[in-house]
């Protein structure tokens, strides 16, 4: 793999090229190489080639893209996030429009798009036709490796190849940088270390942990996540976008405990979710962030209850009204840490309950009081079936002040009834307010509120 890359689209000056890696049978084919010494504050455009190792004379078409780097300066940002594609039987539709909302992204033209994980379904797999309830026909894509479960690496591979066919989804990424984080469905539904498929007759591999290697391995492959050479499977990270926005990326998943009735009553490894290290990590990340705004960009909302069957919970919350428990013993230790250290201005995004929803977290009106009030806003699907609301656990005072969806709707809709969203937020460089915005599949902003700086 050879790059090229200039800061203007005709490469007649200041090109530079970087050799990278080959392209092998290993990575499923898939390289990547870190680009030295970009200009800030620019608009950087690349062309990506491929020598034939065995015909060192045949070269492939160059793919064409760009990007914009963090500016030193202060100036005016925007950031896009959603998550969940191709979820719940709605994969490619091509009759309909494809994977349509990557399309209405590209028009707000974000610095940055957050994918908040559930980047894939690999646990669901898609049917040729699925019967809406006006008896018209949704008409799926079908790949061999959308046509079951996935267990084998190559088949965790077809499922980003099945996405990254869509035209839409290309495009916005050939056009915008990328924070890629990953939630459950890269694997399976709600999955933990511990956890088995002994009674899915669906999967020959009964071990989850197995699965989720092979899943890791995939996720690398084919997303734009740095390795870390200390730690070369680790996810989570802080990515600085100039001197308004620090953007911490969380991973949900890697370390928690088994999912559980979530109410210990201390902070240990059963009642994990982001485990001791990567809260030590976010805590120190925070304190140390200069900048106006700290996004931390979580997998799993903190307040709605997330069930996993009866009597276990997924995520943060538990249902209990009282203190914290479990899980959000965790989230409780880094609200005070928060608080103590006087860290001002840092705002919540999240998805995976696939609808889009502004929440308030207020000490006042919380059963756990030593934190300063915080935002939280929910969107996604991008792709997939929307369901909600949910149910909000009372333990951190959480306020709903905006819900996208209308009451009482069944769930599971198709991505043809509308109810796909993301959210952006402008970080404005002359007043320092943060705008943040829920937008539906037309682009169309439903809830706006403005946040100004602490």
């Amino acid at each position: 793999m050879f790059v090229e890359y200039a800061t203007t689209d005709r490469f007649t000056s200041d090109v530079r090229r970087v050799r990278g890696p080959a392209a092998l049978e290993s990575s499923d084919f898939t390289a990547r190489t870190v680009l030295e010494g970009v200009p800030p504050g620019q608009r950087i455009f690349y062309r990506v080639l491929f020598q034939d190792l065995s015909d060192l004379t045949t070269w492939s078409e160059p793919a064409i893209g760009s990007f914009a780097t963090p500016s030193a300066a202060p100036r005016d940002i925007t950031l896009a996030w959603s998550a969940d594609t191709v979820g719940q039987g709605w994969g490619r539709n091509p009759e309909w429009g494809g994977l349509r909302l990557y399309e209405t992204m590209l028009h707000a033209e974000p610095d940055v798009f957050i994918n908040l994980g559930d980047t894939i379904y690999a646990d669901q797999p898609v049917v040729p036709e699925v019967t809406l309830d006006d008896g018209t026909i949704w008409r799926n894509v079908v790949t061999e490796a959308k046509s079951k479960v996935a267990q084998t690496l190559d088949e965790y591979r077809g499922c980003y190849q099945y996405n990254l066919m869509d035209e839409h989804m290309r495009r916005f990424l050939a056009r915008t940088s990328q924070v890629v984080m990953w939630d459950d469905h890269e694997v399976l539904d709600n999955w933990y270390w511990e956890r088995r498929k002994d009674g899915d007759a669906r999967y020959s591999v009964k071990s989850v942990a197995l699965l989720a290697a092979r899943a890791r391995q995939a996720f690398f492959e084919y997303n734009p996540v740095p390795l870390d050479g200390g730690d070369p499977e680790r996810i989570y990270r802080y990515v600085p976008l100039g001197p308004l926005v620090d953007v911490f990326a969380l991973d949900m998943r890697s370390y928690r405990g088994a999912n559980s009735d979530n109410r210990q009553p201390t902070l240990d490894e059963r009642a994990a979710l982001m485990g001791a290290a990567e809260i030590r990590w976010l805590k120190r990340a925070l304190t140390e962030s200069r900048a106006a705004w700290k996004v931390v960009a979580a997998d799993l909302p903190i307040g709605l209850v997330v069930g996993d069957g009866p009597g276990r919970y997924e995520a943060v919350a538990n249902g209990d009204p009282g203190a914290p428990l479990g899980r959000e013993l965790e989230i409780a230790d880094l609200l005070r840490h928060l608080k103590r250290q006087r860290v001002k201005n840092v705002v919540w995004i999240t998805a995976d309950v696939h609808y889009c929803a502004a929440h308030r977290y207020d000490p006042a009106k919380a059963k756990f009081t030593e934190f300063d009030p915080f935002w939280e806003f929910v969107a996604g699907p991008l792709n997939a079936g929307t369901f909600g609301p949910g149910q909000l656990d009372p333990t951190f005072g959480p306020e709903v002040k905006f819900v996208g969806i209308p009451p009482g709707m069944k769930g599971n809709r198709p991505p043809s009834d509308g109810f796909q969203f993301f959210g952006t937020m402008r970080a404005d460089a002359r007043h320092r307010t943060l705008t943040v915005k829920l937008h539906d599949l037309t682009g169309r902003a439903l809830y706006t509120a403005e946040l100004p700086p602490e």
